[in-house]
């Protein structure tokens, strides 16, 4: 009976209310607009508010901290805390809640206050009053037409805040400056001391300025990213340089997510911010910041001075140059600058008498100042080979640099706001008297003396450890590092009794003879550990190239001048003396021109070193992720290296005497020539599996997360298909210029994921790179994403082996089949549990991640 009455309650107690519910519902819908037309009003008595089509924003009055002060505003719709990306009438608020917002008679948008009396207006005077309608778009753009033409926005009236969508000229190119102007203080909203915009005259870059003066701004603009802003990575990434097709240029903003809320403002007290909408934790997040550090702000240490946040003294004078005033220099007071220690040749005349004697004066010369940013009032020159010449030729030209994305930049007269980073930047090329070109080396005197003696002492100590242990090893006789590194004198020393093993094991083409100091003969010389040692300046941290899987790799300089790299294998890396001969083996008889050639190896005891041939421009990871080198690879250059690794493959897998799966092929692994030519390394390692490689199961995987095959992460199942797998997340890596592993964190869980949505949705041109989409060829573009997708597929037989990729690739004829939808872009998300394979022998850091159904 209970259960009964209550139920009977129920429609009662709904229909009671039902009338109150309706008449809330339209009071709520009437407090809302979409569109303001000629006699319709906003009123604040009200409550009222014009919001965009899909809620994004919302304009409306609003007063801060309780004050009687109120204002018209654009906010962020259901964003707590409103953040305010316009201000109508910031500086003329209304004093109590009366006002209004209306289309008047004249076709203007006004604000008026309680006695009817405009406070704002957006005050154009061509308008005849007829078909004025004012709209807020889902950007956040408040737009008046009249007659189906716009004319006035507010992202061409802004206040403090950009935000994406709003196009900001550059100069003066489209007749209008937009400068942003801060509050006068965080809860006035008024036109404060600051100001933000685009440098009106020189080279497009990011300016504040406080009053007329210079307080920050964010470097040059090469066509990616701001090159002084130190910390880049996404930080002021997004930008875009745009043509209005008129000969006008204007910067637009795109976030890397479009569902991302991003603002950029100027505050009241004087800094740039980057903020984003932390939807987990429900507030704004600062990404960026400038001035972020005091070497940010404008000329910290005043003309041809450095400013260091990881020096102590923070500012110092560029090399050539000294204090202007000494005593306040001291005293820490760097405004003053930095002066010439010795004039230019042009700046005296072109001989100086000494007695009766002419002395001739030098040329001037260059010093090479790394990783800086560059200095204001740069001037942009044509010239493309030779900026050095350019700069000499002028007698003004204090610097020059070249910058991919800009070119050849000049500087005349003084030198301001430079800065060192710790990594990153440009190089910058000081213009200094002859007489000063080698008064960085005087410094480094002493540092050198102290080396050659260190050196001395350790040659001394290893010749006493030599005779100490000369019972024990079979010495060679000593060798000087002039000619310790020619290949027909040369000996590793080693223990006697490992060598006749080892001698007795290498047979055929690859015998090792303790007379012959050769394995078959000069085309593979053995390096003495002691040359490979000198030639690497005892591997140097400066000389280090990278860390690999199994040990270090160096830069190294043969004694005739050859430059060399040099693989030291970690001892605890598990490699012994057998993977060792086998990959001597296999990569001396693998030749071909994508595939790094090996010069020579070394072995003492335990040291063990392969001497390869140096790529000047190291792997392809160092430019294809880097968001300043990634410029220098447009889309015919990244269709050669794509095209050049897969003919290397291929050689592996079926024109080379063995049969070889590399297991490990990522952007790391491909070495990039003095020609930008792609070379595949490291390719023997994974040999030690057994077998000639055809099909295997192993319980030891090599490989790098995120390249590696589902049979093989999972299962240990390894094929050349698994090569094919991690070569088409390598072409997926290289046209979209972003690695698989950075979508960790988004919806997508991969690149492979993000490629399979944009390829269902045709809208696959979204993939490729930003900075090439506008010039790639859309047809082989779209086709080397198919190419992609085929290679990604999750079974090994639906995938094409690599003389079918090598035929898609060159041949536009070849028809390619559908792809299939990855499995991972349907199961693998954020709750995804990941597990240590126990037994498993993981090499190169390796985490294996098992997908777990739902």
């Amino acid at each position: 009976m209970v259960t009964f009455t209550t139920y009977q309650r129920v429609p009662c107690v709904f229909f009671f209310f039902f009338p109150f519910l309706c008449f809330h519902t339209l009071f709520s819908l009437a407090a809302t607009t979409v569109r303001i037309r000629q006699g319709d009003v906003i009123r604040d008595t009200k409550g009222e508010t014009l919001v965009s089509d899909n809620f994004n924003f919302v304009m409306g009055f609003f007063s801060l901290d309780n004050s009687s002060s109120r204002y018209v505003g654009i906010w962020y719709y259901n964003v707590p805390g409103p953040a305010f990306i316009w201000i109508a009438n910031r500086d003329k608020p209304i004093n109590d809640t009366r006002g209004s917002v209306t289309v008047g008679v004249d076709g203007n948008l006004v604000v008026l206050d309680g006695t009817r009396n405009p406070v704002w207006s957006s005050n154009i005077s061509s308008l005849h009053g007829n078909g004025s309608e004012a709209v807020l778009h889902d950007d956040g753009n408040l737009v008046l037409s009249s007659g189906n033409k716009v004319v006035w926005q507010s992202f061409e009236n802004p206040t403090d805040t950009y935000v994406p969508g709003m196009k900001v000229p550059v100069g003066v190119s489209m007749g209008k400056s937009y400068v942003f102007t801060s509050w006068k203080s965080e809860r006035d909203p008024s036109k404060g001391n600051y100001t933000m915009g685009v440098d009106p005259e020189g080279l497009p870059q990011i300016l504040v300025w406080e009053g007329g003066r210079r307080r920050w701004r964010s470097g040059y603009w090469d066509g990616r990213i701001f090159q002084g802003v130190y910390m880049t990575g996404n930080y002021l990434y997004g930008f875009t340089l745009n043509s209005d097709g008129k000969g006008g240029r204007y910067f637009t903003y795109n976030p890397l997510n479009g569902t991302d809320k991003v603002r950029f403002q100027v505050g009241w007290d004087g800094y740039e911010r980057e903020f984003r909408w932390n939807e987990a934790e429900k507030h704004w997040s600062e990404v960026q910041k400038g001035p972020y550090n005091e070497c940010e702000v404008y000329n910290k240490c005043g003309g041809f001075a450095v400013c260091d946040g990881l020096d102590l003294s923070v500012c110092s004078c560029i090399r050539g140059f000294e204090p202007k005033k000494r005593e306040e220099w001291d005293k820490g007071d760097w405004s003053g600058g930095c002066k010439r220690m010795t004039p230019l040749k042009d700046e005296r005349n072109s001989t100086s008498s000494v007695g009766t004697e002419e002395v001739s004066v030098g040329e001037d010369g260059f010093l090479d100042h790394r990783c800086m940013k560059l200095p204001d009032y740069a001037h942009l020159v044509s010239s493309m080979n030779d900026c050095e010449g350019e700069c000499l030729n002028n007698a003004y030209c204090t610097a020059y640099a070249y910058v991919i994305g800009i070119g050849c930049m000049v500087w005349y007269g003084e030198l301001v706001d430079i800065q060192h980073f710790e990594k990153g930047g440009n190089t910058l090329h000081i213009r200094v008297a002859h007489s000063d070109l080698g008064s960085g080396r005087k410094k480094n005197r002493i540092v050198i003396i102290t080396a050659v003696v260190a050196g001395l002492l350790c040659l001394g100590i290893f010749l006493w450890l030599v005779w100490r242990f000369k019972g024990k090893l079979q010495v060679l006789p000593t060798v000087s590092s002039s000619s310790c590194c020619k290949k027909s004198d040369v000996l590793p020393v080693f223990d006697a009794s490992k060598s006749r093993d080892m001698s007795a094991e290498f047979s055929g083409s690859a015998d090792l003879s303790l007379e012959g100091n050769q394995l078959n003969g000069p085309e593979f010389p053995v390096f003495n550990f002691s040359c490979i040692s000198i030639a690497t300046n005892n591997f140097s941290e400066e000389n280090k190239l990278g860390q690999g899987g199994f040990g270090p790799v160096y830069k190294g300089k043969l004694p005739s001048g050859e430059q060399i790299a040099v693989k030291r294998l970690s001892r605890r890396s598990g490699q012994g003396l057998e993977e060792f001969k086998n990959e001597m083996m296999l990569i001396a008889k693998l030749q071909h021109r994508n595939l790094v050639r090996i010069m020579g190896c070394s072995i003492q005891g335990e040291e063990k070193l392969l001497v390869y041939e140096y790529m000047p421009n190291r792997s392809l990871d160092c430019f294809l992720f880097d968001p300043i080198k990634q410029t220098q690879l447009d889309w015919t250059r990244r269709s050669e290296i794509i095209e050049g690794i897969a003919r290397g493959l291929l050689y592996l897998h079926r024109d080379s005497r063995l049969r070889i799966i590399h297991r490990d092929l990522k952007a790391s692994n491909i070495l990039l020539d003095e020609n930008m030519n792609p070379k595949i390394s490291d390719f023997g390692l994974a040999r030690i599996f057994g077998g000639n490689q055809n099909e295997a199961n192993t319980n030891r995987v090599v490989g790098t997360y995120g390249y590696m095959s589902p049979e093989y992460a999972m299962e240990g199942l390894f094929s050349v298909k698994s090569d094919v797998y991690s070569f088409g997340v390598l072409l997926l890596e290289i046209l979209s210029g972003r690695r698989n592993t950075s979508f960790r964190h988004s919806d997508d869980s991969s690149l492979i994921g993000y490629a399979w949505h944009l390829w269902n949705e045709k809208r696959a041109m979204e993939l490729i790179d930003p900075c090439i989409r506008d010039s790639s060829p859309t047809t082989k573009a779209l086709r080397c994403i198919h190419i992609g997708m085929l290679c990604v597929q999750d079974s090994a037989a639906h995938r094409p082996n690599m003389s079918a990729v090598v035929l898609m690739l060159e041949s536009e004829a070849t028809t390619l089949p559908m792809p299939t939808q990855p499995l991972i872009t349907s199961m693998r998300r954020s709750e995804d549990r990941e597990f240590h394979m126990d037994g498993l022998d993981v090499s190169n850091d390796l985490t294996v991640t098992m997908v777990v159904g739902r």
